[in-house]
């Protein structure tokens, strides 16, 4: 059993970045972040292999999200920048028993609480 916490979640203002991350109880294969806006079903933003070699970001965020995992520490992060208010939802983090490739659909073992991001215009 693998226990994901996420954080860095906050209120910024349209154009600012954030960073968030996600902290595992044990090791991980591949990882991926999520997130569900208000009214809406949970969405991929981004995917990212065991070995950090392979990356999949949803079309919304491509160029302005970065996702990047440390395998010693056990950690993986969400770098937003040029935040946009459409960007506000709750953010979560998955991991998932692929040890190859990424995974873009829901199809993950383990999820976090969620953070929420909020972006105001």
């Amino acid at each position: 059993q693998v226990q994901l916490v996420e954080s860095g979640g906050g209120l910024v203002q349209a154009g600012d970045s954030l960073r968030l991350s996600c902290a595992a109880s044990g090791r991980t294969n591949n990882m991926g972040w999520f997130r569900q806006a208000p009214g809406k079903e949970r969405e991929f933003v981004a995917a990212i292999s065991w070995s950090g070699f392979s990356t999949s970001y949803a079309d919304s965020v491509k160029g302005r999200f970065t996702i990047s995992r440390d395998n010693v520490k056990n950690t993986m992060a969400l770098q937003m920048n040029s935040l946009k208010p459409e960007d506000t939802a709750v953010y979560y983090c998955a991991a998932g028993l692929a040890k190859i490739g990424v995974v873009v659909s829901q199809d993950y073992r383990y999820w976090g609480q969620g953070t929420q991001v909020t972006v105001s215009s």
